[in-house]
């Protein structure tokens, strides 16, 4: 979950316990290319006033123009861009069209429920009963879509994504400011106190102590990131040592081939199994010719975020060399 759409639904409770009516609204499907991917939400309350977003901003006014057509408990689906001349209307990008799910009724309970599920580190999908506009809960997986069956529609929510960096290098610095853009909540752990006495990157938090412990305290879960950077291998172990135990949705490790290859040899020394040492990603990173620091963040940093949209990169690269054929 992206902290803006967190955000959302602690605003629309706090609009609820001060009288407002609330409207919730959440991209349903998307066919093309599309402002924002499914599950994305917005609030909007009974005097116009908005949290989060659904597209470039054409439909949000659409929806608060028309926000008093929308009564009653059960929810109902609104599709635009279906041609040409709507898509230019509402802002669509080409051939892009977005359905939305508009619930009038969302009672404060069933808000707070969500809450208490996200706030405790759960990934937990949110059905509603498109007959009577009720919500279910139930364990969901990173990778699920948002789905829709002629009962029901179901989307996937959960806490905000963390990294935790270990080794306050200079590739930690470049990581650290471009993840905060990405929505990451960002923590640094480095033992050596002359790192530490240079850290200056802002919105990050430092987390004392030893590698493997700042891991075992972080309780990594399936929106948690843990990299290595600290060039150091006795640091860099530590921490993947827990972290690969973990349910850490996303670990990785910089350092040539030889040095990633000697690292698993060292892994499986210490009895981690087969499986969670083939979690690791290392040399992380896309394979770009990277060489400075910054070229080392990017590349980290594009491969993170094809995971986490569950693209398949291997696949896209198949995909365009036979355009290319």
């Amino acid at each position: 979950m992206q902290s803006l759409d967190l955000d959302v639904l602690e605003r629309a409770l706090e609009w609820k316990a001060g009288g407002h009516r609330v409207w919730l609204v959440t991209v349903a499907q998307t066919f093309g290319a599309s402002p924002r991917p499914p599950g994305s939400l917005l609030a909007v309350r009974d005097d116009g006033i908005l949290v989060g977003s659904v597209s470039g901003g054409c439909i949000e006014d659409d929806l608060i123009s028309r926000r008093d057509s929308f009564t009653g408990r059960k929810p109902l689906f609104e599709s635009y861009g279906i041609t040409s001349e709507e898509a230019r209307r509402f802002g669509l990008p080409c051939g892009g069209q977005l359905e939305v799910i508009i619930e009038p009724e969302v009672p404060s309970d069933d808000l707070r429920a969500l809450l208490d599920h996200i706030a405790s580190g759960r990934i937990i999908g949110r059905s509603v009963d498109l007959a009577t506009g009720a919500w279910s809960f139930a364990p969901a997986q990173p990778a699920q879509e948002c789905e829709r069956t002629p009962e029901r529609f179901t989307s996937v929510h959960g806490p905000r994504w963390r990294m935790l960096i270990i080794g306050a290098s200079e590739i930690a610095i470049y990581l650290a400011q471009v993840a905060e853009t990405l929505d990451f909540k960002v923590s640094v752990c480095d033992p050596r106190e002359e790192y530490r006495s240079a850290w200056r990157v802002a919105g990050t938090q430092w987390v004392d102590g030893m590698p493997d412990d700042a891991v075992v305290a972080f309780k990594p879960d399936g929106h948690t990131v843990v990299l290595t950077v600290s060039h150091d291998p006795k640091l860099d172990d530590m921490a993947l040592l827990e972290a690969l135990k973990s349910e850490a949705f996303y670990v990785g490790s910089v350092g040539s081939k030889q040095t990633s290859a000697e690292r698993r040899k060292r892994l499986a020394d210490f009895e981690l199994t087969a499986a969670q040492i083939a979690r690791l990603r290392g040399p992380v990173g896309l394979s770009i010719g990277s060489r400075t620091p910054p070229e080392i963040a990017v590349a980290i940093l594009a491969d993170l975020v094809a995971a986490r949209n569950h693209i398949v990169l291997e696949k896209v690269e198949r995909d365009e060399r036979r355009k290319r054929a």
